[in-house]
């Protein structure tokens, strides 16, 4: 942990994240304000800090798109650099168990993920305080709670991706951009590839019988689109982390999402979902995440404990 956090890498990373995350939040937080001036505040409203899109994207969408990011610097170099420092030899020589090293990489990163994660919610968490007057109920809390341990998960299995690449390359710069490489591939191209699949299973240009849309068609695209879609931890992640944070979502498989100024008129129409409901929509998403995780990792111990080093 300390040569995580005394690192200048990992220290330019954390300021950007919370200087990018505080002014997300606080454009956001100053539009909310504006609109429900003068009008009842609804019970939930804390909750679209984290969710609301301000002049760009929203708090959970630049996680969902920039997390990977920690734990890929964190994790590039936590082995490939000491093999070329020539220190692990002399640390494996040391009276410790071998896999004692690669537990200790993996988990004083998971350690200093969270640390990271809980210190940015509870900083825009003030912050959002202060700017809408709203203080967060047990409600709240509960859903922010399942929010960080998700992103923990979530990042942690970039974390593992990447101490994988640093066992597999004795190369630093070859193991970040194979990390690299992969965190661009689960962005952009599943997601393209998604849509071409299920384009060319269940085509919505097709009409009905009447000359319209074949509705069918386009729930039989969008459930082979979503399970396409399913092959990258982001979709995985972006499903937890949307539902959780939004109670008036009843599902994760919503065609047409709302934004938020309706998604606060509806609220007055609608109840929201409790929080247990809410949680056992998105568990199975979340039982994914961590065998995805526990999974990478445990690739990641097996090639470390079968690969030689030598001690000269």
């Amino acid at each position: 942990m300390e040569d995580y956090f005394g690192s200048t890498r990992f220290l330019l990373i954390f300021a950007l994240i919370i200087m990018v995350g505080v002014i997300t939040v606080s454009m956001v937080g100053m539009g909310i304000q504006e609109e429900v001036k003068g009008m009842a505040k609804p019970t939930l409203l804390f909750l679209m800090l984290f969710t609301s899109t301000g002049k760009l994207f929203s708090f959970v969408q630049f996680i969902g798109f920039f997390g990977p990011l920690i734990g890929i610097i964190l994790g590039f170099d936590a082995i490939s650099r000491e093999r070329s420092q020539r220190t692990l030899s002399k640390l494996i020589s040391q009276p410790i168990y071998r896999d004692s090293v690669i537990n200790g990489k993996f988990l004083a990163g998971v350690v200093t993920i969270s640390i990271v994660l809980v210190a940015i919610v509870l900083i825009i968490s003030g912050l959002g305080i202060r700017l809408i007057g709203v203080v967060p109920g047990q409600e709240e809390l509960l859903r922010l709670a399942v929010y960080v341990i998700a992103s923990v998960l979530y990042i942690s299995f970039w974390l593992g991706i990447s101490i994988l690449f640093s066992v597999v390359f004795r190369s630093t710069a070859t193991s970040a951009l194979a990390s690299l490489a992969l965190w661009i591939f689960f962005s952009f191209f599943v997601s393209l590839g998604a849509g071409v699949v299920a384009d060319a299973v269940a085509p919505i240009n097709q009409g009905g019988p009447s000359g319209g849309i074949n509705v069918a068609m386009v729930e039989k695209h969008e459930m082979v689109q979503r399970v396409a879609s399913y092959f990258s931890p982001m979709s995985l992640y972006s499903d937890t982390t949307t539902t959780i944070l939004d109670p008036m979502r009843k599902t994760t498989k919503l065609v047409m999402l709302m934004g938020p100024l309706e998604r606060l008129s509806l609220s007055r129409f609608q109840s929201p979902l409790p929080f247990l409901q809410s949680f056992f929509i998105v568990i199975w998403p979340m039982i994914a995440i961590v065998a995805i995780t526990f999974l990478c990792f445990g690739i990641c111990y097996f090639a470390f404990m079968r690969q030689e080093i030598r001690t000269i």
